[in-house]
């Protein structure tokens, strides 16, 4: 029985293979694409080289640590979670580079054939993220039979996905910052003009902070939603060893849900594409549904659980699914162009770049309170079914849906980089408008699967405090998180900080390497001549040896930010001050990574619908004021914003593995 969910995770894997095998049997267009395209992968490779040989060298420095502390099997443990979160986010990103190319030389044909192929290059990554995560965890598990090792696993998945949003972020926006402000509003020229010195570095960090960022994400996300289940399980339910397996099935059968549902990804006679990704995630929520329910059948009749318990494990699986689908549709609501959140930062736009900023600052704090009232609701709901292992079922079946909803993620990244190929290689304008509305889609799924990623983010992390707890009761602690508790109160104050201090972090660092990367775009455009008429070829390689280097710099501090804190925290206040930090942290991480998020997406879509005609359109004072609300934003959606998500949990994951020690 245990053989399954690797089985399955397997198979998962040899349909990636077939996937890649389709993409690479379309055409690759002319010789300046393909010259394009080999720019990007030189550059999102040469990053991701520079990238992981800094986190290997802080991974051998913390597997020699756990290794002495705990054993070699916890040690080798966290070297898995780190090579495997890696692999998942390099291979998407390989084969997004490779799509991206072929989108934009099969929207030649059509919206449906462009449209086709970049799913089926998104598919690649979710596949990626889910099987390669299910893989570890269960594999590891079936040979060493140690759920205490598993810990590690999860911290070093965390840690490359702490390293990847943040070094990615970085990366990405300060290149599209560079980019925007010196080519559009003070050339004004296109955003993936080729005279811009920026572009290619714009491209790459698409693909290096949107793509593989984002697998490393929902990798470490999946994977330690599984490892706590499991946990939670096990103690909550010590006399059903079974019931440790219970996540590894559910995440099988959402696999399999995912798979199938990809084939029901294809546009109508309306040409929806919102609606036919829709359609993909819909049926795999929908078997997925069902799946959970034999399984529940068939695990528990082995178990001898009556039947009222197969309620209290049924329904949180439901109102996971049910929360996954509520945050789909306010996301879209607040990022959509079609919607009045995006219409009224377009309209102040109209009075100048203070308002633009003004009205998006508030979108992005109003937009926090529909998803935060839908999780709260869910939680009491799954608690009221299951009580706390409700809770981590419902964080289980949110993240089951990973497969499909980081496909459709993916897909924004290759949308996105198929449009610029298109206008770096001066395509036809027919061929651009098919990369335009594909492009214009992605905008608001990469919003929606962030606005996914964040409340499935801190749920898991609630799911990792509940763990925490349970161990401090398993060890014999008489432990109690009052709030008349001084070091209680120190320690959610401590928490509740560290979201800002990580995202102010961030933020600066975004500014800092945009500022070189304007210098350096303004002396291009000084010095170069014959730049702006076209007759003389930009230096691409400068700008992106500056966010390289940039980003790589900059991520060291806030990434070990959140392995440092809890260690002092937890050995100088104790085990009460770093429960307090936990729940502080999960708080207030939820509120600004959805602000900034959410934000973030409403202001560049503002920026593309006065570029389709609102307003004056491109060029207008309300465009102008619009790009510059676009690139605050882009520090805040791409950068900050998404990496509080793997902050917050290596924080719960580090607590969890100190512990023992605390006692």
């Amino acid at each position: 029985m245990f053989y399954i969910p690797i089985l399955i995770s397997i198979f998962a894997i040899v349909f990636v293979i077939y996937l890649v095998q389709g993409i690479s049997k379309n055409p690759s267009g002319s010789g300046r694409m393909i010259g394009i395209t080999k720019a990007i992968q030189q550059g999102a490779v040469s990053y991701l080289k520079r990238q992981y040989k800094t986190i290997a060298l802080v991974s051998i420095v913390l597997f020699l640590i756990l290794w002495f502390v705990f054993d070699l099997k916890t040690g080798l443990a966290f070297l898995i979670g780190a090579v495997f979160s890696a692999l998942s986010g390099f291979i998407g990103m390989m084969v997004s580079t490779r799509a991206n190319l072929k989108v934009a030389e099969a929207a030649k044909h059509g919206l449906k054939p462009a449209f086709n192929l970049s799913f089926k290059g998104g598919m690649v990554t979710g596949l990626l993220v889910v099987s390669l995560g299910l893989l570890a965890v269960a594999g590891f598990y079936f040979l060493v039979q140690d759920l205490r090792a598993l810990i590690a696993l999860g911290f070093g998945a965390s840690l490359i996905s702490v390293f990847a949003r943040v070094g990615g972020g970085i990366y990405t926006k300060a290149a599209d910052v560079g980019a925007d402000l010196v080519g559009k509003i003070e050339k004004g020229i296109p955003e993936d003009d080729p005279r811009n010195p920026a572009v290619i570095a714009d491209l790459v960090g698409d693909n290096v902070g949107d793509c593989a960022g984002m697998a490393a994400d929902i990798f470490e996300t999946y994977t330690v939603t599984i490892i706590a289940t499991m946990i939670l399980g096990n103690l909550i339910f010590p006399q059903s060893s079974q019931i440790i397996f219970f996540p590894l099935f559910l995440g099988a059968a959402s696999i399999i849900a995912s798979i199938i549902g990809s084939f029901f990804v294809k546009l109508g006679k309306k040409k929806n594409i919102m609606a036919a990704l829709y359609k993909g995630i819909a049926v795999s929520a929908v078997l997925s549904a069902i799946g959970f329910y034999f399984i529940i059948k068939y695990l528990l009749s082995e178990l001898n659980i009556s039947a009222s318990i197969i309620n209290e494990f049924y329904f949180p699986l439901l109102v996971g699914l049910l929360i996954a689908a509520g945050m789909f549709v306010i996301a879209e609501y607040y990022t959509s162009k079609k919607y009045k959140p995006v219409k009224s930062i377009a309209f102040a736009s109209q009075t100048g770049h203070a308002t633009n900023i003004i009205t998006g600052l508030a979108v992005g704090m109003r937009s926090t309170a529909l998803p935060i009232v839908l999780i709260s609701a869910g939680i009491i709901l799954s608690y009221n079914f299951g009580g706390i292992y409700g809770i981590a079922l419902t964080v289980m079946s949110m993240l089951s849906m990973a497969g499909i909803v980081v496909a459709v993620d993916a897909y924004g990244p290759i949308t996105d980089n198929a449009g610029g190929i298109a206008e770096m290689a001066e395509l036809s304008e027919e061929v651009r408008n098919v990369t335009d509305d594909l492009d214009a889609v992605g905008n608001t799924t990469k919003a929606v699967t962030k606005s996914y990623a964040i409340a499935s983010a801190g749920l898991a992390a609630l799911v990792l405090f509940s763990a925490y707890s349970q161990e401090l009761i398993d060890k014999g602690a008489q432990t109690s998180f009052l709030l008349e508790n001084p070091k209680v109160i120190a320690g959610l104050f401590i928490g509740g900080l560290l979201p800002y201090l990580f995202a102010s972090l961030l933020m600066s660092s975004v500014g800092n390497a945009a500022s070189n990367v304007v210098g350096e775009v303004r002396r291009q455009f000084r010095e170069i001549a014959g730049l702006m008429e076209g007759t003389a070829k930009a230096e691409y390689g400068k700008c992106v040896d500056i966010v390289t280097k940039a980003s790589i710099k900059e991520m060291i501090v806030p990434a070990l930010i959140p392995v440092i804190v809890p260690i002092l925290v937890g050995f100088a206040l104790g085990p009460e001050a770093l429960g307090g930090l936990l729940i502080g942290s999960i708080v207030t991480g939820l509120f600004v990574a959805l602000s900034m998020t959410t934000g973030g997406a409403a202001w560049d879509n503002a920026k593309k619908y006065i570029e389709g005609g609102a307003f004056g359109g491109k060029g207008s004072a309300a465009h102008q004021a619009a790009v510059t609300g676009d690139t605050v934003g882009d520090g805040y959606k791409d950068a900050a914003g998404p990496a509080i998500n793997p902050m917050i949990k290596v924080l719960n994951i580090v607590a969890l593995l100190i512990v023992a020690f605390l006692i």
